[in-house]
């Protein structure tokens, strides 16, 4: 009767009958640094190795810091985790709302504000996807329904949408809502970190979808679009 899905990994392409008819409230949207040695970002020794299987994270920390060594990192959060403990890794990104949802909110060493690291889109967000015309299971679940958490969502989900990225590209979008105005920031890296388009765009919340294709094709007249044919 319904599906729990992270936002974050939902296509934006849905089978018709199917849809996200409720996101709840939204985790810390922000990643997370786990180092070994409890340093943070900026104090991470030259040539520190970081682990992230995320083209998004490792593009946006190469231009933040180009002498970083990036590994791939997979596996459970737990054994993500036992790498850096055993040396593996000067440090390791994961998102935020994994750690705290799991109750390991104090093996963060830094949460990355987004000025450096702009979250994924929908990170930290649940969906719940039901049968569209399933109204008595819809009428079960509508009270978990998180307004803002929603319109932020979908303006991301916008986004990423008219840029129509997959997971092979490094795509950032994070909306923050305050006095029912959306902020939506974007951004489309190159896999090194050397060319990065970024803007943000601003408006009312009824208006999320618009919000995100306007800030879509405005990224893609920037240049992103020779970035994503590559």
């Amino acid at each position: 009767d319904l599906a729990i899905h992270s936002m974050k990994d939902v296509p934006i392409e849905l089978p018709t009958e199917l849809g996200i008819s409720v996101i709840t409230k939204r985790e810390n949207p922000l990643d997370a640094l786990i180092s070994k040695n409890g340093k943070k970002l900026a104090d991470l020794p030259q040539g520190a190795t970081i682990g992230t299987s995320s083209l998004r994270r490792s593009s946006q920390l190469l231009e933040y810091r180009d002498d970083f060594k990036i590994y791939p990192l997979r596996g459970n959060i737990d054994t993500r985790l036992r790498k850096v403990e055993e040396g593996k890794y000067d440090a390791i990104l994961l998102a935020s709302a994994g750690l705290n949802r799991l109750g390991w909110a104090d093996r963060i060493t830094e949460e990355i504000t987004h000025e450096i690291l702009l979250p994924a889109m929908g990170q930290g967000a649940l969906g719940i996807e039901t049968r569209l015309e399933d109204t008595k299971i819809y009428d079960v679940i509508s009270f978990l329904n998180h307004d803002q958490t929603n319109y932020a969502v979908t303006a991301e989900r916008a986004l990423v949408g008219r840029l129509d990225g997959g997971c092979q590209v490094p795509i950032g979008a994070y909306a923050k809502i305050e006095d029912n105005l959306i902020t939506l920031k974007g951004l489309v890296a190159s896999l090194d970190g050397k060319i990065i388009y970024k803007s943000e765009n601003v408006g009312p919340v009824d208006d999320a979808i618009n919000i995100g294709q306007e800030l879509g094709s405005r990224l893609l007249k920037m240049g992103a679009n020779e970035i994503l044919e590559k």
